[in-house]
């Protein structure tokens, strides 16, 4: 009897390549996940104490939702390799909350925001059909490019508020991972070859080290193992206005899974199904909720992590779910946590250019499906890839936009999703017309 051929996000790697991959899967999204906890606590005043419960949450809550989102059960998760972190859609929204009406209002919000979260997961799920290749495309696309300010800022030290932001050492750092991630990516087949990330960051960091560019001290400073008690700032508290607020965010929220699902999808060659959709936005919703319940915050995939799957090939969910594991353990033993904080931001900054630019190829092998030729689609692509990454091209565009509309506005991704959405619509009709066409490679039948 035949053996049924194991896909490849489903594939089951050995312990160590498991761990090795799982390990660089958390170092490229590390400095994204404690960012949400850092800017939150210093808008609002917290201490250092309060901040670093937070961030210990957060990692152990990160590590929890990726769980969830890779290995699934019953109808919560894709079961793709999806790494969770806290979602920066929501920091806006939070800080809002918090300085008018209190931190247990932020966490009340939160639980009640992933509660309705998963009851609309079956609904917003149907609205795959309005995802035809020319919007998948330009949805990929928009991702890869509005993740490039995120890599030129740790290009240039992390902080752009800093006076050596920008500086030479920092910049030539980073130019020096980017050469070691290639050459290792270049001359390197099979498992080296698809480590060339994790490579590049070590060796990276060897270098800084080396030149007095990285810091160990807070190494030495962490505590050895840390427990966050859930609701450590009191019991959540629950108001109509923060829950719309944040279940706003949500929806944003659930429209960027869509997008990351999608890409990821075709990156594994695991199409996105409207079942796989609905997990997915299941468990965004249960992590939400199990977030706020243990001082953290709403969660979804971090987009940064598919450049690092185009980039290893590497598309087995199980990996994602190890960098979850390895999560946990950074949230329980904060000296882990504070030794992988100690990469310089501009080695991971060198590495994100080279990952974030693969999120970009992907968009563009997509489209490149599209037929365009006596067709409305370029056009469509044209606008809504322009729309798309306005917010990232000047920040301050929508900045006199009230509350509500300004969290809708700052995405750039679901700004270049809606206007791929209703472009598609108006100029294609239905979204099963045979104008949305991908390029025909079947052979013409014989006449």
């Amino acid at each position: 009897m035949k053996a049924t051929r194991v896909h490849p996000v489903d594939e089951v790697l050995p312990i160590r390549q498991l761990f090795t991959f799982g390990l660089q899967h958390v170092l490229v999204m590390y400095a994204g996940a404690v960012a949400v906890p850092l800017i939150l606590g210093s808008a609002l005043g917290l201490t250092s104490a309060q901040v670093i419960l937070l961030i210990n949450a957060n990692l152990l809550t990160s590590g929890v939702a990726t769980l969830i989102q890779t290995i699934g059960f019953w109808k919560f998760g894709a079961r793709l390799p999806l790494i969770q972190g806290c979602s920066f859609i929501a920091l806006a929204p939070m800080i809002m909350i918090g300085k008018e009406y209190g931190l247990s209002q932020i966490f009340g919000a939160v639980i009640a925001a992933g509660a309705i979260t998963i009851f609309l997961a079956p609904i917003f799920s149907r609205l795959l059909r309005f995802f035809p290749p020319v919007v998948i495309g330009s949805l990929i696309t928009i991702i890869g490019i509005s993740l490039m300010p995120a890599a030129a800022i740790w290009l240039g030290g992390g902080n752009p508020a800093a006076e050596d932001f920008g500086a030479p050492a920092n910049l030539l750092l980073g130019l020096v991972t980017v050469a070691i991630t290639l050459v290792v990516y270049a001359k390197f087949s099979g498992f080296v070859g698809n480590l060339s990330v994790l490579i590049g960051l070590i060796l990276g960091s060897l270098v800084a080290a080396a030149f007095g560019m990285t810091n160990f001290n807070r190494v030495g400073e962490a505590a050895w193992f840390e427990l966050s008690p859930p609701m450590a700032f009191g019991a959540p508290e629950f108001s109509l206005m923060p829950i719309l607020i944040m279940t706003l965010a949500m929806l944003v929220i659930m429209a960027e899974t869509t997008g990351n699902c999608l890409a990821i999808g075709k990156l594994t060659g695991k199409p996105t199904t409207q079942r796989t959709l609905a997990n997915a936005f299941r468990a965004d919703g249960l992590s939400t909720m199990l977030g706020g319940l243990f001082n953290s915050f709403p969660y979804n995939a971090f987009t940064q992590n598919t450049g690092l799957i185009a980039l290893s090939n590497v598309k087995s969910r199980f990996v994602v779910a190890a960098a979850g594991a390895i999560m946990v353990l950074m949230g329980l033993f904060p000296k882990l946590g504070a030794l992988i904080a100690a990469v310089p931001t501009p080695v991971l900054g060198g590495c994100a250019i080279v990952m974030f630019g693969m999120t970009t190829v992907a968009g563009i092998q997509e489209l490149s499906r599209v037929k365009f030729e006596g067709t409305r689609n370029a056009i469509i692509v044209a606008v809504s890839v322009s729309v798309g990454v306005l917010p990232m091209s000047f920040p301050a565009l929508f900045e006199h936009a009230g509350g509500t509309l300004k969290l809708i506005l700052e995405s750039g991704i679901f700004l270049g999703a809606i206007t791929a959405i209703v472009l598609n619509l108006l100029l294609n009709g239905n979204p099963h017309s045979e104008h949305e066409a991908v390029l025909d490679t079947q052979p013409e039948p014989s006449k």
